[in-house]
């Protein structure tokens, strides 16, 4: 069984089985981190979690979404912060390749979200796209040391994570792992250490081979999980124990 870290069970794609989907999915995990992008998507994430004993929330605001970051907003997210079953604060960061929003807008974003994860003792989860030099200035001037975040489907340089081990940051490793062209963070898996290392869908997105371009569910993680194994050397069973457990001290779950 595995730790999915890093979902979107709120999408659309899901609306027309979401519930059979999830108890499908209930067989193959410990628990699933279903991951909001702005102040609505918190809501499903949280009543999400609320409904399913192994399904847990994150709260904050997407790149994509920096438009909608406002004070207001930021004091609403905070109450729902504070939700037991709130076990992060995200997914937030710099998104570079789309620009959805303007990138100073998403900057103002980004740093509220971190002071966020700062006030209410949890840790960040981190999107990046394109903007690795920013995003790491950013998370070492606002001390992410201190609260803890994890780099969401890093796809990064080796270079790049031996940058990011000196925040003491986590890596959350999905599907484009098994793709043809993933040559970079192949290299980059051998600059991250064993015990920053976990496992996640982003579903419905990022499907694994050899199912790629089918909407992507937790299930799907061992493709993920033989990949990163055979690729470190290690036994499938240790590589999955190994994720469990830090995604768990990750999530203080």
């Amino acid at each position: 069984m595995f730790v999915d870290t890093h979902a979107h069970y709120d999408d659309s794609a899901f609306d027309e089985d979401r519930h059979e989907t999830l108890m499908r999915n209930k067989e193959y995990v410990h628990f699933i981190v279903n991951a909001a992008q702005d102040l609505k998507t918190t809501d499903a994430c949280i009543e999400l979690a609320n409904t399913y004993n192994f399904v847990y929330a994150t709260c904050g605001i997407h790149p994509h979404n920096a438009n909608s970051f406002s004070e207001e907003v930021m004091e609403q997210l905070y109450k729902r912060a504070l939700d037991d079953n709130v076990v992060a604060i995200g997914e937030t960061g710099l998104d570079f390749h789309y620009d959805f929003s303007p990138r100073e807008i998403q900057v103002k974003s980004f740093r509220a979200n971190i002071n966020l994860a700062r006030e209410v003792k949890k840790p960040v989860v981190i999107h990046s796209r394109e903007a690795t030099e920013e995003t790491l200035r950013i998370l070492k001037e606002e001390r992410v040391n201190d609260i803890g975040g994890v780099l969401h489907c890093f796809t990064g340089s080796f270079e790049t994570a031996l940058e990011a081990n000196k925040l003491d940051l986590y890596y959350s490793i999905g599907g484009v792992v098994t793709f043809k062209n993933a040559k970079k963070i192949v290299k980059a898996l051998d600059a991250i250490p064993n015990d920053r290392l976990m496992l996640e869908t982003d579903a419905p997105y990022m499907t694994p081979v050899p199912y790629r371009g089918r909407r992507n569910e937790s299930m799907y993680l061992s493709y993920v999980a033989r990949k990163i194994a055979e690729i470190k050397g290690m036994d499938y069973e240790e590589l999955v124990e190994l994720t469990n457990i830090n995604a768990k001290r990750f999530f203080c779950v």
